[in-house]
């Protein structure tokens, strides 16, 4: 089930019903209610693939009781590695399979040796990249001590399989998450109506600003070999917002839908396009698995302390992995390799966390070394982009290499023309409003908030009359 579908709204509207009307006195029943709806919601893709995340529930579960009664350093040791080999290895498998045979066979073919490639064709299971690491941020903290294993399997299987934030994240920890799952839940008007608000604001810009996106980004790297520069480039920044809006917006749908259930989720974006710097945008995108992987890889490694060639090596390492974890393609790696150079100088000269105050509404406006940071962080970030949306990393080159070999930067007809002025106004309407509302969670804040209301709900029926159905896209990731 997609969020901004009619089946999810039918599926969201009686799982509301029953939580808050039929158990609203019971929280053991509103658990069960939460672990039922979030295993058909998962199985509604296909329902085969529920059997790995009951696995790793059931090991996690285990394991984190079993570390719970435990002292002893080299036990410990072990059921923490019992728990990595089992969630990482069904990771691996699924998503790096066909990866490897593939650069295996084109590795030995280099040497004129001719294999043949397995009939066995690897599916990969929509979300299992974030539970994976949701569930395993259990047993790691408390295999560190920083939190109690749980004794209710019910709590601890909702929490890994919550439906709202299963399939695309927020990567929630269990230090964090879990514990709300034991509270006492009290339905608040308040909280219903900024989670409604949220996912208002979600689904705009999922539908209006990504899907609308998506249709000209689709055309121009499908046959950016017809493309001139200009539609190169507007291709590129189209594609910076396609996958903001998209992941974002799933983002705000998630924490909003939860927020109707009474639960409070960790913020996933900050306004990453308004950032002064590299690190500064990493604080911003995706903020769940960046503190995931600090917290998890780059610290253990020895984060920014050590030796010069120890910093860079974890500074290398972080970014790769996080690549890597995108996908398996060697795109995705090279995005990744591009993100670790332009975080490096940073790094180097201490200045990697200069940029931790959010843009003051005085002064900013005003700066020109404020927006020309802006600007020039987009544009590293949206030359990287190129690469994580390309087909393979020949592709990007290819790509890359147009922009510079054309001299043409007219306005470039397309059999979807009407999406050349539409998406490019469009875009400068929503960077003006998400710049007047950078300081807030989402739009809908002063006493006009039924009018503004209204007004997004008009402008997802009508601009979404303009946009294709897409699916998510970090649902493949």
């Amino acid at each position: 089930m997609l969020f901004n579908s009619l089946s999810f709204l039918l599926f969201f509207v009686l799982v509301f019903f029953l939580y808050w009307f039929i158990f609203k006195n019971n929280r053991k029943y509103q658990n069960c209610l939460l672990l039922v709806s979030s295993y058909i919601f998962y199985g509604w893709w296909d329902w085969r693939f529920l059997s790995l995340i009951i696995i790793s529930t059931l090991v996690d579960f285990y394991v984190g009781k079993t570390l719970g009664k435990i002292a002893k350093s080299k036990q410990r040791k072990l059921l923490l590695l019992l728990s990595l080999s089992v969630n990482i290895g069904l990771l691996g498998f699924f998503k790096y399979y066909n990866f490897f045979i593939e650069n295996w066979i084109e590795a030995w073919a280099n040497f004129g040796v001719t294999m043949h490639h397995s009939t066995l064709q690897i599916i990969l299971p929509v979300g299992i990249s974030f539970y994976t690491f949701q569930t395993l941020s259990y047993t790691i903290d408390v295999y560190r001590d920083q939190m109690k294993p749980t004794n209710n399997i019910i709590n601890f299987g909702t929490y890994v399989a919550f439906f709202p934030q299963l399939v695309a994240g927020p990567i929630e920890r269990a230090k964090r998450l879990l514990p709300q799952f034991s509270a006492e839940r009290q339905f608040s008007f308040e909280q219903a109506k900024s989670g409604l608000n949220l996912v208002i604001w979600g689904l705009f810009k999922k539908i209006v600003i990504a899907d609308t996106c998506a249709t000209y980004v689709n055309v121009v790297f499908d046959n950016y070999e017809q493309m001139n520069a200009l539609s190169l480039l507007l291709g590129a920044v189209y594609f910076a917002f396609q996958i903001y809006g998209d992941f974002s917006g799933y983002s705000d749908i998630a924490i909003g839908l939860s927020r109707m259930l009474g639960f409070n989720l960790m913020r996933n974006f900050n306004y990453p396009y308004f950032s002064r710097d590299i690190a500064e945008f990493w604080r911003r995108w995706h903020i769940s698995l960046s503190t995931w992987f600090r917290d998890y890889l780059y610290i253990p490694l020895g984060g920014s302390r050590g030796s010069t060639f120890n910093q860079i090596r974890n500074v290398f390492v972080i970014f790769l992995v996080s690549g890597f974890w995108h996908g398996a393609n060697w795109t995705f790696i090279v995005w990744g390799a591009l993100n670790a150079l332009y975080f490096l100088p940073l790094l180097l000269l201490k200045r990697n966390r200069t940029n931790l105050v959010n843009i003051s509404t005085q002064s900013s406006i005003k700066s020109i070394k404020t927006v020309t940071n802006i600007l020039l962080t987009f544009v590293l970030t949206c030359f990287a982009w190129i690469f994580f949306r390309s087909e393979s990393v020949g592709d990007a080159i290819a790509y890359l290499k147009q922009v510079f070999n054309s001299s043409d930067f007219t306005m470039q007809y397309l059999s979807i023309e009407r999406y050349n002025i539409e998406a490019f106004g469009l875009l400068l309407i929503f960077i003006g409003i998400e710049w007047f509302i950078r300081n807030q969670e989402h739009p809908f804040f002063g006493r006009f908030v039924k009018l503004k209301l209204m007004t997004i709900i008009l402008l997802i029926i009508i601009l979404g009359v303009y946009s294709d159905h897409n699916d998510f896209i970090y649902f493949q990731f």
